[in-house]
């Protein structure tokens, strides 16, 4: 353990991402400092109502991807065990200041690379990911090693801005890709380019608020079935 929590990898893996290179993103390293500030009311409250409404059990484990600064660490229950990961080492210092070794003593917060898990297949019952997928230069892995790592019946949680499937909507919020590009995502993305149908099946899809920009995603990892038994 490092400081307040914080545990340092090196970066092998043990999962299907050893030897990748880990990816960097502006928005988790030159803005950390101001990420708290901008994003707290925005996503707060967003990430809190889904947590509370995901129906964790006693002794669930679960994984959240990109867990920045620290937002969510109040919103898991304290019957569950979470592990915290981010790459960006100045994000995860913003989250250990948060971080309360009494309140938080079932969370623990790793530096590593999303798109290079390093756990073994099905280890989490349950894998979230909040306002992180279109900020890694190849989102459909990030879902894929996310996935890889949930438990068979497990459930896959992410939040996020999709495309919209409007053509009008999707027109105007695609005039400002050119911007969120610069600080390292794009609003081009559609949900249907990272959820594979073979092996997550969609439980819900839904805003928070009709005015929101995020959708929130719930799906369903697939039972092996008794041919790969």
């Amino acid at each position: 353990m490092a400081h307040k929590g914080i545990t340092r990898t090196n970066g092998n893996g043990n999962g299907n991402g050893k030897g990748k290179v880990p990816h960097r993103s502006r928005i988790y390293s030159d803005l950390s400092g101001l990420y708290d500030h901008v994003f707290t009311r925005v996503f707060s409250r967003r990430i809190e109502y889904v947590l509370r409404n995901l129906g964790i059990r006693p002794g669930d484990r679960g994984l959240e991807v990109g867990i920045g600064t620290g937002l969510s660490l109040d919103a898991y229950p304290s019957h569950c065990r979470v592990t915290g990961i981010d790459l960006s080492a100045e994000m995860l210092e913003h989250a250990a200041k948060k971080y309360d070794p009494l309140r938080h003593s079932h969370i623990e917060l790793r530096q590593m690379d999303g798109m290079n898990l390093e756990y073994e297949d099905a280890t989490f019952d349950f894998v979230t990911a909040f306002h992180v997928v279109t900020v890694v230069p190849d989102p459909k892995r990030l879902v894929d090693e996310m996935t890889r790592v949930c438990k068979p019946d497990g459930k896959l949680v992410i939040i996020n801005h999709f495309s919209s499937p409007r053509p009008a909507v999707r027109t105007v919020v695609n005039l400002m890709d050119p911007v969120t590009r610069v600080l390292g995502w794009s609003t081009r993305l559609s949900l249907e380019e990272v959820l594979d149908d073979e092996t997550l099946s969609l439980e819900q899809r839904y805003k928070t608020s009709p005015w929101s920009l995020f959708t929130v995603v719930e799906a369903r990892k697939a039972q092996p079935s008794t041919a790969d038994i």
